[in-house]
């Protein structure tokens, strides 16, 4: 009797596990190589005769419009194939891809694989920063500096000081700035200063490095005057100064010789007597060609300083991006904008985010006449001189590259062999080496172009 009691205690508890609810969470891995993703949470319910399953619900979904698979025959799906195959690449099983490629002539998504996912950009970091200044800026934006005069010359002396007014500009060069001194000689009058030459910083933020910059990187410092992109410009001015005739009075004025950083506002005063001036495009060319990256922290502040605003710094640059993200759809706390050139270990974009700015650049004229004319072709220039040589992507491809360490990245423009503009953005992060992740680009344009 004893031993029935048991049984039929055991025999209860064994059908109230039978109904109870299950909780399961499953790792799926699309087809395509992709980071796992994360499908929540699904309550199955067992039964005699069947198990009900919920139908699983996605994270992590990109944000751009579903790329749908094409009719078999067409060109899309061809390239869809191709793409395909070159994806199932046993490098994604350790490394991360972020790629999408976008129909600017239909107007339509034609590829994509973890377009939405933040990466670091390296260098493709000038993608955007180039097209944010030349919509704020404009084509016809010249870079200035400025020398000014602040009292009157009187018997070659000049009764004040001479104020040099800094606009990040990275051309200045040394012959320019003895012509500088030249003509302010002879225009001028001036044999000697009796007050100061006051070098005016205030254009940008006081600070010598970009925010997220390693320590070693060999960049910098920046400075709001620049000759050569490098921080020597009270060096060379008093060299063209005493080349050209003009000395400091051996009485100064009480504020004393040399640099004199200015407060913030940058009230400096006085008459123009010279300018060094640059346009957009001289600065454009090598930024993008070379991937210099003075350059392109020079143009990013160039956007700080709009409205004639002083001491600017990478928040208020980077609120120039953010409004244009936010302008042309795209949600701008999704990234993370922290310098112009790519350096900064802060700096989060997407693969979808980069072909936004480029379809924007593409649709508005005034920005794609000088946007397109910057960017490397490959085969033939700038960083892309070596890459593609002898296939069909061969000036065909207007791309701009990036490296940084176990980053590798590509984005910009193609024509498909229907006529069709295609935009593309392929970031290859996690790679052991530059020259694989160049690879595994070179193939998706080469597959694109042909």
């Amino acid at each position: 009797m004893k031993y029935t009691k048991y049984l039929l205690l055991l025999l209860l508890v064994a059908s109230c596990a039978s109904k109870r609810v299950v909780q399961h969470r499953v790792y799926e891995v699309d087809q395509r190589p992709q980071v796992p993703v994360v499908v929540e949470p699904v309550a199955t319910v067992e039964a005699e005769t069947e198990v009900v399953t919920e139908e699983p619900v996605r994270s992590a979904r990109p944000l751009v419009s579903q790329v749908h698979r094409f009719p078999l025959g067409t060109w899309q799906a061809a390239k869809q194939q191709a793409l395909d195959s070159l994806c199932l690449s046993p490098l994604f099983e350790t490394t991360q891809l972020g790629l999408y490629v976008y129909d600017l002539t239909e107007g339509e998504p034609l590829y994509a694989v973890n377009a939405a996912q933040r990466m670091r950009p390296a260098s493709c970091q000038k993608v955007v920063t180039a097209v944010t200044a030349l919509h704020y800026l404009r084509g016809d934006y010249q870079l200035r500096t400025e020398f000014r005069m602040r009292g009157k010359v009187t018997a070659g002396v000049l009764q004040g000081d001479l104020v040099v007014v800094g606009g990040m500009d990275p051309l200045v060069t040394p012959d320019e700035l003895l012509q500088a001194a030249a003509t302010i000689r002879q225009q001028q009058g001036i044999e000697s200063i009796a007050g100061t030459v006051v070098y005016d910083l205030s254009m940008r933020e006081d600070t010598p490095l970009g925010w997220g910059w390693c320590w070693d990187d060999d960049y910098g410092p920046l400075s709001a005057l620049l000759v050569d992109g490098k921080d020597t410009f009270e060096q060379y001015w008093t060299e063209a100064m005493a080349k050209a005739g003009i000395s400091l009075s051996p009485y100064p004025s009480p504020e004393g010789k040399g640099r004199n950083s200015l407060s913030p506002r940058g009230d400096v005063g006085g008459k123009v007597v010279y300018s060094i001036r640059h346009g957009l495009d001289e600065l454009l060319l090598p930024m993008m060609k070379e991937s210099n990256n003075i350059y392109a922290e020079c143009l990013f502040y160039q956007t700080a300083a709009i409205g004639g605003k002083k001491g600017g710094g990478h928040k208020e640059a980077a609120s120039r991006t953010e409004s244009l993200l936010k302008s042309i759809g795209l949600d701008a706390e999704s990234y993370k904008v922290a310098d112009g050139s790519g350096l900064s270990l802060y700096n989060y974009v997407s693969a979808e985010m980069l072909v936004a700015m480029l379809g924007y650049a593409w649709r508005n004229e005034p920005i794609r006449e000088h946007l397109l004319p910057s960017l490397p072709i490959a085969g033939y220039d700038g960083t892309l001189q070596k890459r593609m040589i002898g296939t069909v992507a061969e000036g065909n491809v207007r791309a701009k590259t990036g490296t940084v360490t176990g980053i590798v990245s590509l984005a910009g423009y193609l024509t498909a062999t229907n006529g069709h503009v295609l935009a593309f953005a392929i970031i290859n992060q996690g790679v052991p080496s530059s020259a694989i992740g160049r690879t595994f680009q070179d193939k998706v344009c080469i597959e694109l172009c042909r």
